[in-house]
C-alpha cells in the first residue's frame, strides 16, 4: 500500500528536532509521497530545500491569504526562481480567508490574482486555501483560472460547493477533520466526490486526525483519514489508497520526479 500526503508542512518548527524521523515514521506507514507547502517566500524556501535533501518529498511554494499583507514587493519574482526547481510541483497554499481575516481583503485578492499568473506562466497546479470565501474562490478561478489545474485543499465545504469546484476541473483533498464526530457535511463530500477527483492529507502539523487528537499531527498519520474514507466509501484501504495515489500522481505530475 502507498499513500501521498498531498499536504503537509514539513518546514513547521515544531518538526525541527525529528523530521528526518518524521519521514521515516510516514514511510513505514506506507505514506511514500509527501508534499510540503510554502504559506510564504520564507517557508517555500524552506520547502524547497527539504524537497531537494529528503527522499520522497515535494515542495509546493507560495503565498497564504494570511500572509499577503507582509509579502515582499518583488514576491511574484522571487517565487518565479523558486517555481523553476525540479522538485516544485505547485503553486501554493494561495487563496482567500475570510474566517480570519488577517491580511486585507483587497490584498489577499491581489496576491491570489497573481499567483494564479505565475502558475500559468509555469504550466503547474494550484493548491487553494479557501476559509468563509468559497463563493468569491469559486469566481475567481472561474474568470482567471481557466485551463489551471488545481485542488481545494483541507475542503470545509458542503457538496454543493464542492460540485462547482469539481465542475472547473478540480480536485477537492480530504483531511483529518473527516475524522471528527461532527463531520457529516464533510462525510457526504467524501462520499460523493469522483474516485478520480479525491486526494489525501494531513496538513501536519496541524489537524490531526482521530485516534492522534491532541498530538501534533505527521504525515504517517495519513493512514486514519485514508481509513475513515474508505470506510465512507464502503471501500478497502488498500483501494483508496491506490487512488488517491494515482490521482496525485496524475495533479503533481509526480512520475519520474
Amino acid at each position: 500500500m502507498q499513500l501521498t500526503d498531498t499536504h503537509c508542512h514539513l518546514d513547521d518548527q515544531r518538526f525541527d528536532a525529528d523530521r528526518v524521523a518524521v519521514v521515516d515514521r510516514a514511510r513505514v506507514a506506507g505514506v511514500t509521497r509527501i508534499i510540503t507547502v510554502g504559506y510564504d517566500i520564507a517557508s517555500s524556501r524552506r520547502g524547497v530545500d527539504l524537497a531537494g535533501s529528503l527522499p520522497g518529498v515535494f515542495a509546493v511554494v507560495g503565498v497564504h491569504p494570511h500572509d499577503a499583507v507582509a509579502a515582499p514587493p518583488d514576491y511574484v519574482e522571487q517565487l518565479r526562481e523558486l517555481a523553476r526547481e525540479p522538485r516544485v510541483v505547485a503553486v501554493g497554499e494561495i487563496g482567500l480567508d475570510f474566517y480570519r481575516d488577517l491580511s486585507p481583503r483587497p490584498v489577499q485578492r491581489e496576491v491570489f490574482a497573481a499567483q494564479l499568473c505565475l502558475a500559468r506562466e509555469f504550466g503547474l497546479p494550484v493548491v487553494v486555501h479557501c476559509r468563509e470565501a468559497h463563493g468569491e474562490v469559486y469566481e475567481i478561478l472561474k474568470r482567471e483560472a481557466a485551463g489551471l489545474a488545481g485542488v481545494m485543499h483541507c475542503f470545509s465545504g458542503g457538496w454543493e460547493e464542492a460540485k462547482r469546484f469539481l465542475a472547473l476541473g478540480f480536485y477537492i483533498s480530504i483531511a483529518g477533520p473527516v475524522t471528527f464526530p461532527q463531520s457529516s457535511k464533510l462525510g457526504e463530500v467524501a462520499r460523493r466526490v469522483p474516485l478520480d477527483r479525491l486526494l489525501l492529507e494531513t496538513d501536519a502539523p496541524y489537524l490531526t486526525p482521530v485516534p492522534h487528537r491532541g498530538e501534533r499531527n505527521e504525515p504517517a498519520y495519513l493512514v486514519h483519514t485514508a481509513q475513515k474514507v474508505a470506510e465512507i466509501r464502503g471501500m478497502s484501504l488498500e483501494e483508496i489508497a491506490e487512488a488517491t495515489t494515482e490521482s496525485a500522481a496524475r495533479l503533481f505530475r509526480l512520475e519520474g520526479l
